[in-house]
């Protein structure tokens, strides 16, 4: 069975068997090595993407969910080759990027939040990245 999605604004077919990971399906079929797998059990959100602009742990979402919906990866965040968008450039420039491999999914949930239109306050951040886990600073 085909299904259809969009990933990044372009449309997608793919005949992946229905409860093919959607991680898998961005990684492997699409080449879309930004998002990364960390647990592979949903726990540390290093897979998250939005899904219909909600972030979701890629890990976790079956293909068949996914279909006709609007997935965005880390990938389409910069706004042109070679540039970063502010959340990135924000990363860069504190030092919120250490090994990488949580990075990705900080970012897209930190773009959801920002999306959202909430008050950045401390604690609505900490809310926002709560289910983003990082080794490396031990947070």
């Amino acid at each position: 069975m085909t299904t259809q999605l969009t990933v990044n604004g372009a449309p997608v077919e793919t005949d992946a068997p229905g409860m093919r990971r959607l991680l898998d399906l961005l990684r492997e079929d699409l080449g879309l090595t930004g998002t990364k797998e960390g647990c592979g059990e949903g726990e540390c959100g290093a897979c998250t993407v939005l899904l219909d602009g909600a972030p979701v742990l890629s890990c976790l979402v079956p293909v068949c969910q996914a279909a006709g919906t609007d997935i965005r990866t880390v990938e389409a965040l910069a706004p042109a080759a070679g540039r970063l968008n502010v959340l990135q450039q924000a990363f860069l420039e504190t030092g919120g990027a250490q090994c990488g491999i949580c990075t990705p999914g900080m970012l897209m949930a930190g773009e959801a939040f920002l999306a959202s239109g909430a008050q950045p306050t401390d604690e609505a951040i900490r809310e926002a990245i709560a289910g983003n886990l990082c080794r490396c600073t031990g947070y």
